[in-house]
């Protein structure tokens, strides 16, 4: 490939990284450090044949660890002080739970790929034959690397936008929600999944109905089914949606509990009335 081809090849990634981070980098470098793997920076420098020692390892090879280092930092802050902001009502443990689901590598990784950051990872050939750019570890840890490119090309404030759109949005949502049902934090799947197996009712199953949008901007629709021995493909409960099929999938549990719990209540509240009526 011709030095312009990647040059124009680099400027597409940056630009269309640029939309989904809704932040345009006066430095695109910092932005192409942050994308940029260790086993590519590392093939690299053998290739120019680069001495490597200590702490100059980094800044000869040109990857994105410490960029990694400066983004999980900032992100507990900015997710810290928006949740501080947006519920004065939490004690410092819903506080801190809740944090720790948000800023976690299984939700990073999600952000990730709700963004399509996997495609754009600057990987060695042989990292990226081997599936690497898919692995949850390598997508939460270059998602930190984004944020510290962020903080660094424009402050905290690029940062705080991406974050309450990204990483809260419904995700933080949800969570508060469960908190004021006192479910466990993220486990809607596993508590429709225990409700239905105590009324011996079956087993939800999950399947993605549609998705639509771009990329850097997916909505998948899920619908959370019953199954039993008598029915084979079992009855609709409810559909949920989410940018992630795994967001979409909670949202369909949470609203199918929601409308179990409701009929049993009514079902419940309506018994007395009828063995009244009997009695008459």
């Amino acid at each position: 490939m011709s030095q312009n081809r990647i040059e124009a090849y680099l400027e597409a990634v940056v630009a269309e990284l640029e939309v989904a981070l809704g932040h345009t980098f006066a430095r695109p470098e910092l932005l192409l450090r942050a994308l940029t793997h260790r086993s590519l920076a590392r093939e690299r420098a053998a290739s120019e044949q680069i001495p490597l020692s200590g702490g100059e390892e980094a800044a000869a090879t040109g990857d994105n660890e410490r960029l990694e280092f400066l983004g999980d930092a900032v992100l507990g802050l900015v997710v810290a002080e928006a949740l501080f902001l947006l519920h004065p009502e939490w004690s410092e443990g819903e506080l801190t739970r809740v944090r720790a689901k948000l800023v976690s590598r299984q939700h990073m990784a999600e952000v990730a790929s709700a963004i399509g950051l996997g495609s754009h990872l600057r990987l060695s050939r042989g990292e990226d034959k081997s599936g690497l750019r898919r692995k949850m570890t390598v997508l939460s840890n270059t998602m930190e690397a984004v944020l510290g490119a962020l903080l660094l090309d424009g402050g905290l404030e690029p940062v705080r936008v991406f974050a309450r759109r990204w990483v809260m949005g419904e995700a933080a949502e949800q969570l508060a929600e469960e908190l004021r049902a006192g479910a466990s934090l993220g486990n809607y799947k596993s508590a429709l999944q225990e409700y239905l197996q105590a009324a011996r009712a079956g087993t939800p199953v999950y399947r993605v109905k549609s998705e639509s949008g771009p990329d850097h901007h997916k909505r998948f629709m899920v619908e959370v089914r019953n199954k039993s021995e008598e029915r084979e493909h079992g009855k609709s409960l409810a559909r949920g949606m989410g940018s992630t099929k795994k967001n979409a999938e909670q949202d369909a549990a949470r609203r199918a509990l929601e409308r179990l719990q409701a009929a049993a209540k009514k079902a419940a509240d309506s018994k007395p009335v009828e063995e009244d009526a009997a009695e008459q």
